[in-house]
């Protein structure tokens, strides 16, 4: 979705968790939770939001525009159910409407006759100006994350950032990995073992094969605003076969991040019984990768390996 500068996509709700990953550009999130407590604040390329399902919220674009990801928690999601302020006060009668805010109904009379869901506005103003205090007070986790305050895990061929619940407790639904792999290197084999990856490509080009289980696999190649989907437990690797930084990222239905790789996998056996396995010496066995971090891992400069 993308909005001019100070164009609304207007106060709503979803059944569904959202989450959002900011583009190109900046924008004013706001929004409320259940208890009364309120948010307002501005995102820029890079950072994200997370509103969970039924929590209303706005979004405005600021001076340079928004271009921005959305994710929701469910599969069968449609923008066409989304909850709009417009569209309610529009379908309730407006003797209704205007007793629950306590004016008459000729004063609520250009109040809109159907939903406006993106429109046009003026830029606001400092945040400062603009917040309106509620007895409630705020929220007391932030519903946005900025990215420049995630660490990235850096490997031997890239970095990968991770935000679930422990980075972005607001986020309890929706977690990702944000994931850079310089040209010839490669995302390792690996699997994810508590939700299937939704994948979103931002530059560069990637090679990705997916083994299923009996014997079925398939491979695929992207480019940036490209979709990738990994079946639930189903093994992969990213490979960058471009000439330029690969970055994209993984989105799972899990409060969690979590994955386990073909190394780490191997190194925790046995060195004979992985020799057994693939009619290899153990000598063989223990020279292979080994990585102790308990994060993705990316590896390899692919001049580096032998053809």
């Amino acid at each position: 979705m993308a909005l001019e500068p100070g164009a609304y996509r207007e106060l709503h709700w979803h059944k569904e968790a959202e989450w959002g990953l900011v583009l190109v550009g900046s924008c004013r999130v706001t929004a409320i939770d259940e208890h009364g407590r309120s948010f307002i604040d501005d995102v820029k390329a890079g950072d994200l939001w997370n509103f969970e399902a039924g929590l209303p919220h706005s979004i405005q674009g600021l001076e340079d525009g928004v271009e921005f990801l959305l994710v929701f928690s469910d599969p069968d999601f449609s923008e066409n159910f989304t909850f709009l302020l417009s569209d309610w006060f529009a379908h309730t009668p407006q003797d209704v409407v205007a007793a629950n805010l306590r004016k008459t109904v000729g004063e609520i009379s250009t109040f809109p006759a159907k939903e406006k869901y993106i429109f046009d506005a003026s830029l606001p103003g400092p945040i400062a100006e603009v917040d309106r205090p509620v007895a409630a007070g705020k929220v007391p986790s932030p519903f946005t994350l900025h990215m420049e305050n995630i660490e990235p895990i850096e490997s031997e061929a890239g970095r990968v950032r991770i935000v679930d619940v422990n980075a972005f407790p607001a986020a309890k639904t929706i977690s990702a990995a944000f994931v850079e792999v310089e040209p010839g290197g490669m995302r390792e084999l690996h699997w994810h073992p508590k939700a299937a990856e939704w994948q979103y490509y931002i530059q560069g080009k990637a090679r990705m094969t997916i083994f299923d289980s009996n014997g079925l696999s398939r491979t695929f190649d992207f480019r940036a605003g490209d979709v990738g989907i990994v079946p639930l437990v189903a093994g992969h690797y990213v490979q960058n076969i471009g000439d330029e930084k690969l970055i994209f990222v993984e989105v799972f239905k899990a409060a969690e991040y979590s994955d386990i790789s073909a190394n780490k996998w191997l190194a925790s056996n046995p060195a004979q019984i992985v020799a057994d396995h693939l009619n290899v010496s153990t000598q063989f066995v223990e020279s292979l990768p080994r990585d102790d971090k308990p994060a993705p891992v990316i590896w390899y400069d692919q001049s580096k390996i032998e053809k």
